[in-house]
């Protein structure tokens, strides 16, 4: 399998003090990610955005057994924690660290850092939960030592159903996040405004 290549905007990593990390949903771009940055309060980090093989991180839903979804979902994994190596031998610190996902790419944000759980910047799920047929605490690892995140998700979601984002919601907690969880009536599956008001407020706060 190719390693994703990673797209880059914003700040310089050379004299940026915060780094974002945007993970694409299932047939999104790199590209498209990246643009949400204009809505954000990030104009002073610099911007990394991988590219998922064919556009998609893992072939099956988010909620099938993890072994269907192999090896790509391990591809995926390794591809953020090998980003995120490289930034820490070129100086940033995982405090400065911060992570935001779409659908697939939330799935993706919240799996990577259940498993890598450390004190982070911050990180914002757009609609996603962790992954697999049921939680698989065992994987999970680390203390958030009080990293905020913020989950937004519409309810119903075709995709993802509300009863896997609030159990993803309780784990994180019990692993030290303090999460802000927001569920709205019938928001289709996309991104409102509302949550990004909610994620510059919580998340990206100046």
């Amino acid at each position: 399998m190719h390693q994703p290549s990673i797209h880059t905007a914003g700040q310089p990593l050379a004299t940026a003090i915060n780094v974002l990390i945007l993970l694409h949903g299932r047939g999104g771009s790199a590209a498209d990610i990246l643009s949400l940055a204009n809505q954000l309060h990030v104009a002073d980090f610099a911007l990394l955005a991988p590219q998922a093989p064919q556009n998609s991180w893992y072939p099956n839903s988010f909620l099938a057994p993890p072994v269907q979804n192999e090896p790509w979902l391990s591809v995926a994994l390794a591809t953020v924690f090998d980003l995120v190596g490289s930034l820490e031998k070129q100086g940033i610190p995982k405090e400065n660290l911060y992570f935001l996902g779409f659908s697939q790419g939330a799935c993706l944000t919240l799996e990577f850092v259940a498993r890598n759980a450390a004190r982070y910047g911050g990180v914002v799920a757009f609609t996603g939960g962790l992954i697999g047929d049921r939680l698989y605490p065992e994987n999970y690892a680390g203390a958030f030592a009080g990293t905020p995140v913020f989950i937004g998700t519409g309810d119903p979601d075709f995709h993802v159903p509300v009863e896997r984002v609030r159990a993803s919601t309780v784990l994180l907690t019990s692993m030290g996040a303090r999460v802000t969880e927001k569920v709205y009536p019938n928001m289709g599956h996309t991104i409102s405004q509302e949550e990004i008001r909610l994620a510059n407020e919580l998340i990206f706060k100046k």
